[in-house]
């Protein structure tokens, strides 16, 4: 994983941090694979994240994707990665995939505090003709989740778990 030029051999995407109060980051357990994007066993679980539009703002874009994945749309900004961080995507031989002309995945990630109620999480809906991507949800310490995501993004997880160390404190909360 290394910052790269922009590139037609990797997808732009993003992805979201989203923290709770106590510092915890939302993870979603996989339901599948999606073409290049596969699951292992033990590693099915990862944080959000998507392509970015022709023209979408990256933010813009962020917070689309955790309201398509999520339903989330209680979030502040909190910040962001100064560098597009890269990952190649394992070797596929599958069925041609709307992925398949990439040979990975550029993205920017955002750490977003959650401002809402927990039952506005749901990551089993579908938006349009969209089949859900996951099928069950969890607050997990952002230390962890480099563990628990498919080893071809590790890299990307253990840099933004240090880029947003700072967001993973707990808030102090009003009386």
């Amino acid at each position: 994983m290394m910052e790269q030029e922009a590139s037609s051999v990797y997808r732009p995407n993003v992805g979201i941090a989203l923290f709770n109060s106590l510092g915890q980051v939302l993870i979603a357990r996989r339901l599948g694979d999606d073409g290049p994007e596969i699951i292992a066993p033990g590693h099915e679980w990862q944080m959000p994240q998507g392509g970015i539009d022709e023209g979408e703002d990256p933010l813009t874009a962020a917070r689309r994707e955790l309201q398509e994945e999520t339903n989330v749309t209680s979030a502040v900004h909190l910040g962001e990665t100064q560098v597009w961080l890269t990952y190649d995507f394992p070797p596929y031989d599958g069925p041609p995939h709307r992925l398949s002309p990439f040979r990975g995945q550029r993205q920017k990630w955002f750490a977003m505090r959650f401002m809402g109620e927990e039952s506005e999480v749901d990551v089993t809906l579908t938006h349009g003709s969209a089949v859900p991507e996951f099928s069950e949800w969890r607050w997990q310490e952002l230390s962890d989740a480099p563990s628990l995501v498919v080893p071809f993004k590790r890299a990307v997880y253990e840099h933004v778990a240090e880029a947003f160390k700072s967001f993973a404190e707990p808030q102090a909360t009003s009386v």
